[in-house]
C-alpha cells in the first residue's frame, strides 16, 4: 500500500475539483497552489500510483499527451471535445447511442469512443471579440461528414 504525501493528495484534488480531463502540466499548475515546490516529476510519479490504485483514469486522444480524471468521471460512459485554441479537453455526457449499424457487415461493435473538436466557450467568446472570422480570411472550411449533418 502507497502512502499518502501532501502531493499526491494534492494532485488528486487538483484531478476531481477540475470536472474534466487535465494534463500534466494542468494538474502540476493547480497542484503547486497547495504545495509549493512540486516538480514534474513527482507528478508523473504520483499520476502513475493514483491509475494504479484506480483512483485515476488516463484518457487518451490521438496525437496528445493523455490526461487524466477522477474514475467518479470515467465510471459512467461519456465523451470528450478538445478545444482546438487552448487545448484543454472537457467531458461529453450525450452520446449518439448505438453505433453498430455504421460497422461493416459482419462487423462487431464492442465499444466506442468520440473526440468532438472545436471552440470551447472560452476561446469561442474570445474569438467574437477578435478581428474578422476565420471564413472571411478565407480559411478551409470545417470537415463535413455525408453522414451526418453539423448544425454548427
Amino acid at each position: 500500500m502507497e502512502r499518502t504525501t501532501r502531493q499526491k493528495t494534492a494532485i488528486q484534488a487538483a484531478i476531481e475539483s477540475a470536472q474534466r480531463p487535465l494534463s500534466a502540466q494542468e494538474i502540476l499548475e493547480q497542484a503547486s497552489l497547495q504545495v509549493t515546490q512540486l516538480g514534474i516529476a513527482t507528478v508523473y510519479r504520483n499520476l502513475k500510483s493514483l491509475v494504479l490504485e484506480e483512483k485515476v483514469h488516463v484518457v487518451t486522444l490521438p496525437g496528445e499527451n493523455p490526461r487524466y480524471e477522477s474514475n467518479t468521471a470515467a465510471n459512467h460512459h461519456h465523451h470528450h471535445f478538445q478545444c482546438t485554441t487552448c487545448q484543454r479537453v472537457f467531458d461529453v455526457h450525450d452520446c449518439p447511442g448505438d453505433l453498430k449499424r455504421m460497422a461493416p457487415q459482419g462487423f462487431v461493435v464492442e465499444r466506442h469512443e468520440l473526440t468532438l473538436y472545436g471552440r470551447c466557450a472560452d476561446c469561442n467568446a474570445a474569438a467574437g471579440a477578435s478581428a474578422p472570422s476565420a471564413a472571411a480570411k478565407g480559411a478551409p472550411a470545417p470537415h463535413a461528414c455525408a453522414s451526418h449533418h453539423d448544425p454548427a
